[in-house]
């Protein structure tokens, strides 16, 4: 009898600290594509992303240009001319491959200086509520977003580790 009052009096413990801690989970994409700010930031990418496929464009239609001059008076060419021509169609073709490596590079720092501040407002918006209805934990889509730092083990593990 002591043993069954003695579990009892266990589990209603284990659940009433687990009863403790609050959970909770949005969906951070929905909300993220509702904001107005993300919208904005879309619309700006866009404008940056069609500018620099212009420029692209631009430098494509060099080449073509260039290389079918080449091909339609090959025949008159010296062969030091045509080194100098094929040099020079080489030296686009490299250009246009720089270019297209800066351009990815240009449209992802444009993305993350746009989009860091959209996150921070959510990450600030998702502590608030965190704070203001006693979460312990809220997740979004299998990630943590945030914690109750009170609840950080870290310490007890690593003395059991001896570190």
């Amino acid at each position: 009898m002591k043993k069954i009052t003695f579990l009892a009096l266990l589990s209603f413990l284990t659940f009433s600290s687990i009863a403790q801690n609050k959970f909770g989970h949005i969906n951070a994409q929905e909300i993220l594509l509702l904001m107005p700010e993300t919208k904005k930031a879309e619309r700006e990418l866009d404008a940056f992303s069609k500018s620099l496929e212009a420029q692209l464009g631009s430098l494509n239609a060099e080449l073509e240009q260039s290389f079918q001059k080449y091909q339609a008076n090959e025949a008159t060419y010296t062969d030091l001319v045509k080194q100098d021509k094929e040099a020079e169609i080489n030296g686009l073709q490299q250009r246009i491959q720089t270019f297209q490596q800066n351009a990815q590079q240009s449209y992802q720092n444009k993305e993350q200086e746009l989009l860091t501040p959209i996150n921070k407002k959510l990450q600030t918006a998702i502590k608030d509520v965190a704070t203001e209805g006693n979460y312990t934990y809220i997740f979004a889509d299998g990630v943590l977003h945030y914690k109750d730092d009170k609840n950080d083990v870290s310490a007890l593990v690593k003395k059991k580790l001896g570190l």
